[in-house]
């Protein structure tokens, strides 16, 4: 991403400003019709793609070339074409009414100039992606088998991608053009009045003290910061830099303590009440008030981030480290005399509940970030100040709504030629119809998407194709969603291509694929919970209040014994047969009959109170002083 210096970057601080205002404007006031509202927001943050990255490595990163200036002119113009003729694109009769000259090309510059910007901002994978299905709606039908397509003409392939709501301005770009634009601005306001900070302040006084107190920081920090900023990336270059050298300082190998944070920072995509753009797709997709969303999703979240605890405080005691010194943090009294700072995000979450539309809530949010800035002298927003909170937020903005949009590509294909319904086919094809398998296969493709494309992007490929083959099986469309919405996530940790933990690598001067693996270790437990709520949507608190607790409580008491398992300890080194005995009673717990559930849960209580009355204490020392 090019860092513009002098009247290239004055340009694009208006320009973010002003796009940021528009979306404040429909926030308030609601929204243009769906086609039009999407056509303006593209229209206006295409063009930034090619303001901002480069075409090549060697292009100039502190100015804008003149041919970046024009490509992104000619961007915008299917766009403002769009807006001029409005009223007679939405009155033509889809796949009846020929294209105009105009709109076909219109249409072709549009494909050509997404897939490039999709290139530099998103990368080669999506840009692939895209292109191969575009390409399958026009040459599938030459195809061999049973991929064999239906014949369609470039006209009907340029009006699928452009005129229609199933194309480039479906339901993805939407969610960017409404609900994304708006909480970027509101996670802007947060950070400018102090509530980001304040959540690291937060983290320091109530978990420095414990065992291994900075990767404690790290992990509550990352949940508080991660639940607001949607970015496992961005997470850890917010927090990282404070806790990794933390956690390295009091004994901690530079791999792990990487892998702390990677691991920390991506579960923050999960965790409600914001939690990415992937979340508010997921209830348009699914048709539900986002408020289902934030109601299903934050057991898993908090499951996951006790399961990372758990994990740092075992190996914590394994090693012998201890917390930081009282001294050291800030005094508790007086972060909890702050505590107003949590008012934006409580007013959020009030008003989504009481059915107010997430873009108003996010409006509403951002007013009370303004009212909690104006008691703090040091951060108290000025004109200048709530100038700067939009453009700080809108300026994100770019990755987003070019990979909404892009994917939107994927989506006209897989609606005009039916593609889905043939993979849907192939995989009960060749899982025999086993759920298990079938979860398996869907999870692979959404860790394999994930690696090479943003949460965003990898969520809308992985429920495109993997959702109609999890709800074919008979799985809840929610847990199918959830599903495939972790594994977008996890895959930040995952090998080869693990951003998360390659980003908190380079802070901790680590090798990238050993921090990424260790991630992996730590992160164990996210990898199976999904299968968990899949076979129990009572974790994702969609049945009675009975099945609900027994979902969870045996949900928590099974990843207990994984963790137990994973770090070999518990208040001595386990021995393998003891590790062994764990996984047993924790693959038990996890089971769909209830029987067998629990008696592994209860079994792994047991072997928790019986180990840990038994042997002696087996405390390594601490690897650095």
């Amino acid at each position: 991403m090019r860092k513009l210096s002098g009247s290239s970057h004055k340009f694009m601080y208006v320009y973010f400003v002003v796009i940021g205002l528009f979306h404040l404007y429909t926030s308030v006031f609601g929204a243009y019709e769906s086609y039009l509202q999407k056509n303006i927001h593209l229209g206006l943050v295409l063009p930034t793609a090619f303001f901002l990255f480069p075409m090549f490595k060697k292009a100039p990163m502190d100015r804008v070339p003149l041919y970046d200036w024009a490509l992104g002119a000619l961007s915008a113009i299917p766009s403002l074409y769009a807006i001029v003729n409005y009223d007679s694109i939405v009155m033509r009769i889809q796949q009846v009414d020929p294209l105009t000259a105009a709109q076909f090309w219109c249409g072709i510059l549009l494909f050509v100039l997404l897939l490039e910007g999709t290139r530099r901002v998103v990368g080669l994978p999506l840009t692939l992606i895209a292109f191969l299905f575009a390409a399958y709606m026009y040459f599938g039908q030459s195809l061999p088998g049973i991929m064999k397509g239906l014949s369609f003409s470039m006209s009907e392939v340029v009006e699928q991608i452009y005129l229609t709501d199933e194309g480039v301005f479906s339901m993805p770009l939407g969610v960017s053009a409404t609900l994304v634009a708006a909480f970027l601005i509101f996670g802007g306001f947060l950070e400018k009045c102090g509530t980001g900070p304040y959540f690291m302040e937060v983290a320091q006084a109530f978990t420095g003290t414990a065992p291994g107190g900075p990767a404690n920081i790290a992990v509550m920090s990352s949940c508080l910061f991660g639940s607001i900023s949607g970015s496992a990336v961005a997470n850890v270059y917010g927090t990282g830099t404070f806790t990794i050298p933390l956690m390295k300082k009091i004994g901690y190998p530079p791999h792990f303590a990487g892998a702390v944070e990677a691991v920390a920072s991506s579960g923050g995509q999960i965790m409600p009440p914001v939690m990415g753009a992937g979340a508010f797709l997921m209830a348009s997709f699914l048709g539900v008030p986002f408020t289902k969303i934030i109601v299903a999703a934050i057991t898993p979240a908090m499951i996951y981030y006790a399961a990372v605890f758990l994990m740092i405080r075992l190996e914590a005691m394994k090693r012998g480290l201890k917390g930081l010194a009282p001294e050291d943090l800030p005094d508790k009294k007086q972060v909890l005399k702050k505590a107003y700072l949590f008012l934006p995000i409580i007013a959020l979450v009030y008003f989504l509940f009481v059915g107010m539309t997430p873009m108003r809530a996010a409006a509403i949010g951002v007013l009370v970030s303004w009212l909690v800035s104006l008691p703090q002298p040091d951060k108290r927003m000025g004109p200048r100040a709530v100038v700067d909170a939009i453009y700080n937020g809108v300026k994100n903005v770019t990755l987003v709504c070019v990979a909404c949009a892009t994917a939107g590509i994927v989506l006209a294909s897989v609606s005009l030629t039916g593609v889905g319904v043939k993979l849907v086919g192939l995989v009960l094809a060749f899982t025999s119809g086993l759920p298990l398998l079938a979860l398996f296969l869907v999870m692979i493709v959404s860790l394999i998407l994930g690696m090479g494309l943003p949460t965003t992007g990898a969520y809308i490929l992985a429920s495109a194709l993997g959702v109609p083959i999890l709800t074919k099986l008979g799985f809840p469309a929610i847990s199918a969603h959830m599903f495939v919405f972790y594994y977008a996530i996890i895959s930040n940790i995952t090998p080869p291509v693990a951003l998360a933990a390659y980003a908190a690598a380079s802070i901790a001067g680590s090798d990238p694929n050993r921090t990424g693996f260790e991630a992996c270790r730590l992160g164990f437990l996210a990898f199976v919970t999904p299968f968990a709520f899949c076979y129990d949507p009572g974790i994702l608190l969609q049945g009675t209040l009975p099945e609900n607790l027994f979902g969870i409580l045996a949900c928590c008491v099974a990843c207990l014994g994984f963790g137990f398992a994973m770090m070999g300890y518990l208040n001595r080194a386990l021995k393998p047969w003891e590790r062994l005995l764990f996984v047993l009673f924790a693959v038990m717990g996890l089971c769909p009959d209830r029987l067998i559930t629990s008696i592994g849960a209860a079994g792994v209580v047991a072997a928790w109170v019986f180990f840990a009355k038994t042997g002696k204490k087996n405390v390594q020392p601490p690897a650095a002083a």
